[in-house]
């Protein structure tokens, strides 16, 4: 039998193969964060096909942390009903599902959360929308870090079979993480272990309300890409080995930032008409020359997020190591296990295409996947709020 369909551990919880559904934002949910029967009907499916573990979108878990519209959220009490019954229809399939919590700090917007959003430090203006993030105040800090204990204790009483912190892709985690977005000379900034508190007390106050059997994961960025350098390989080794320590059950490893570093998150094709699609005409030819320079540079690299995996997997002891990243061979995905540089292979995109995916290869229908990485998906959902779905053929 090949590796890829063994059954592994991550903490108490048993997953019967090594795929994982990669948290993706599907611009399902309903206007306050309700799941709806369309997110079930998704994910029912991915079950269906076999995934062994189901991360769902990420799921904002205060109201100033939402970064998207028709995102999940876990931020009050009212939506654990909806959460319940997606819980309910993945376990039916016998699939095992983690619950995302992130808040989006500054990547979100004004419209969004009613106010200029929040982040460690007031620098760096966005570059898409062109403001200056409001600087947090202790106080605000300490809301943070208990809003993720709050929505731990919804997720277990939705009965998720785990959670995940999401400290990648330039979201608030990751910008306390990273001395490009965090700026502070204070107990929550100027060293590598005061960047790094904020995760440590989200940590201790999710493991103060999660039952022992309910593995807590995060996953982490490797490299941010941006400039200057804010988290680099090196550094997210130490953060790993920090992580260990803290009882972290797995840890699976990301980079880029959504609005810094995008082609960072998700390499492929630049789909520079989709990208601009919403985009204000007065804006249009700027973003154009930024985009064009783009083409080319990111061409999907069969698993860009290995050689960091290399270096940080020997520092998790018996952690097991999720790597996400364009995989999209059989081939590649039993030579990563094999080696042992990873412990489970996440994808994202193809999962998007092809639901099935799993079972196929199970069953030698298949050896690769369909997805030609053309970032039409991204466009679509993340720039143009447009239901999750693949988008390969063109928008009509």
């Amino acid at each position: 039998m090949s590796i890829l369909f063994t059954s592994k551990q991550l903490g108490r919880m048993e997953i019967k193969n090594r795929f994982v559904h990669s948290a993706t934002y599907e611009c399902l949910a309903g206007e306050n964060g309700e799941v709806t029967d369309e997110i079930i009907k998704r994910y029912r499916n991915l079950a269906k096909g076999e995934v062994g573990l189901i991360i769902p979108g990420h799921m904002f878990v205060h109201p100033l942390g939402q970064g998207h519209r028709k995102q999940i959220g876990i931020h009050t009490d009212a939506v654990v009903p909806g959460l319940k019954k997606l819980v309910e229809a993945v376990h039916e399939e016998d699939c095992r599902i983690v619950f995302q919590l992130n808040h989006a700090g500054r990547q979100s917007k004004k419209d969004i959360v009613g106010q200029t959003p929040i982040g460690p430090s007031s620098v760096v203006r966005d570059p898409m929308y062109f403001f200056k993030p409001k600087e947090m105040t202790n106080e605000q800090i300490g809301e943070v870090i208990r809003s993720f204990g709050l929505a731990a204790g919804r997720a277990a009483q939705a009965g998720a079979d785990g959670i995940q912190l999401h400290a990648t892709h330039g979201y608030l985690i990751n910008q306390f993480l990273s001395p490009f977005f965090n700026r502070r000379h204070d107990d929550w900034g100027g060293s590598d272990e005061s960047r790094f508190r904020f995760l440590k007390e989200i940590c201790l106050e999710t493991q103060k309300v999660l039952p022992e059997n309910i593995p807590l994961l995060v996953k982490l960025n490797t490299h941010d890409h941006t400039v200057p350098e804010g988290i680099t390989p090196v550094l997210a080794a130490k953060y790993a080995e920090w992580l260990v320590e803290q009882g972290v059950d797995g840890l699976e490893i990301s980079c880029g930032t959504s609005v810094f570093s995008p082609m960072d998150v998700c390499r492929g094709d630049v789909p520079v008409k989709e990208f601009l699609l919403r985009v204000p005409w007065w804006q249009k030819p700027l973003g154009k020359l930024m985009l064009n320079r783009w083409v080319g540079k990111y061409d999907l690299e069969e698993g860009w997020n290995l050689e960091a995996a290399k270096l940080i997997k020997p520092r998790l002891g018996q952690v097991p190591l999720l790597l996400v990243g364009g995989m999209r061979t059989r081939a590649k995905m039993e030579e990563i296990l094999e080696h042992n540089y990873a412990d489970f292979i996440s994808m994202s995109r193809p999962f998007i295409r092809e639901p099935f995916i799993v079972k196929q290869l199970k069953e030698g229908e298949k050896d690769s996947v369909a997805c030609v990485s053309c970032n039409k998906c991204t466009a679509a959902v993340v720039l143009n709020e447009m239901p999750i779905r693949c988008y390969n053929k063109g928008f009509s």
